[in-house]
């Protein structure tokens, strides 16, 4: 049930407008204020799906209404009320990020159509944000040691931003998890996020792969084909496993970095592209260049930010809350129970060498459950879990 919140001075508009508004929609629940500093309060304690806002107010104007809400609570639609000499003041107040504006007396028709428009607007906005939490679970990180709070508070303070990130740590300990972490927190998490697995794609179509390729290029290619930044436009591009790229194919992607343009395979033209730039690897980058198998300049270009993610040993404290974690996935996948761990068997798992990191964990985890008594015991652990 759409709420509709009127900030006006003039009570004989106020009545107008929800006088119209509730005849238009017995769904609307309208409520009234009298001036800014009232409307103020009333948005701070309620949630509301539309604003309707005079822009000549006592106390308060409605520009400086405008900012205090956009602060508050950014997510509601404003729509403000012109009188004939405040036009000008009402377009500007589209670039503070009003909705839109409409002139005293109200024409009905523009009247309701903004008002629908912007309460479309909100409900897209609140969708996004469900699909955004629902998304974000599948890609949850899942502990409490001191080094996972601080890869996660470096995400917070990154993610907003375009700065490029490195992700680096050994096979298995959940980088990708920490991409899709920083894209769906960014501005970006709209727009897709294209993975591209570097080792597993041969090193003679990396480029294509990567940069796309016009009809003729070479044997195969019998059309035109984008690549994977084009398809990333907008949005982000995850290098996992840069450390495999070929050189000829690093030299490519520092140039779409640098300048923001790449080009097909066998094609002259420049194509521009918006993408944010991650990448992982499990390799040592510093001992790479050294060795002349990556270029210098481009580690720097894709280091602004680093993130290193520690592998299991070094984290044993999540353990409990991996185990747990998994235990109910993989649950809710079977359609099974859910089953428990002893504190025996927890404790045994704690001290296993996790050379594989999470995926192993997740593997045993599963096999466990698989295998296991309804409670996973000390002796489940010891027939089950191989060494």
């Amino acid at each position: 049930m759409p709420r509709i919140l009127i900030i006006e001075d003039e009570a004989p508009i106020r009545r107008v407008l929800t006088k119209i508004l509730s005849e238009e929609n017995d769904n609307y629940q309208v409520e009234e204020a009298e001036d800014g500093l009232l409307g103020i309060e009333k948005v701070k304690h309620d949630d509301y799906d539309l604003i309707l806002c005079d822009i000549k107010m006592p106390k308060m104007d409605g520009v400086e209404v405008l900012e205090a809400v956009k602060k508050i609570k950014p997510e509601i639609p404003m729509v403000m009320i012109s009188g004939h000499g405040d036009l000008e003041t009402a377009i500007n107040t589209m670039r503070l990020g009003a909705f839109d504006y409409i002139s005293k007396p109200p024409d009905l028709n523009r009247l309701l159509n903004t008002v629908r428009n912007a309460l479309d607007k909100k409900q897209l906005v609140v969708e996004n944000k469900i699909l955004k939490k629902k998304v974000s679970k599948n890609y949850e990180m899942i502990g409490e040691s001191e080094a996972i709070m601080h890869i996660k508070t470096m995400i917070d303070k990154v993610a907003a931003t375009d700065a490029r990130v490195l992700i680096t740590g050994p096979n298995g300990t959940g980088k990708e998890l920490v991409a899709h972490q920083l894209h769906e927190k960014s501005n970006r998490f709209s727009k897709p996020i294209i993975e591209v697995n570097c080792a597993a794609i041969p090193s003679e179509l990396i480029e294509s792969e990567l940069f796309g390729h016009v009809k003729g290029a070479f044997t195969s290619a019998v059309k035109d084909r984008a690549g994977k930044f084009e398809a990333a436009h907008g949005g982000t591009i995850f290098l996992d496993e840069i450390g495999d790229m070929s050189l000829s194919a690093q030299a490519k992607v520092l140039r779409a970095l640098q300048e923001n343009l790449i080009q097909r395979v066998g094609a002259d033209k420049d194509i521009k592209v918006d993408v944010r730039v991650i990448a992982a690897t499990n390799k040592d980058l510093k001992k790479e260049i050294e060795e002349g198998r990556f270029r210098e300049d481009l580690y720097h270009r894709l280091a602004v930010i680093l993130i290193k993610v520690p592998a299991l040993n070094d984290r044993r404290e999540d353990i409990p809350s991996l185990l747990e974690h998994f235990a109910t996935k993989i649950a809710d996948e079977q359609g099974s129970a859910k089953k428990t761990f002893s504190n025996e068997a927890i404790k045994m798992l704690q001290e296993y060498d996790w050379t594989g990191n999470i995926r192993e964990l997740r593997n045993v985890v599963e096999r466990l459950i698989i295998l296991g008594g309804h409670e996973i015991s000390e002796a489940d652990v010891a027939l089950f879990v191989s060494k």
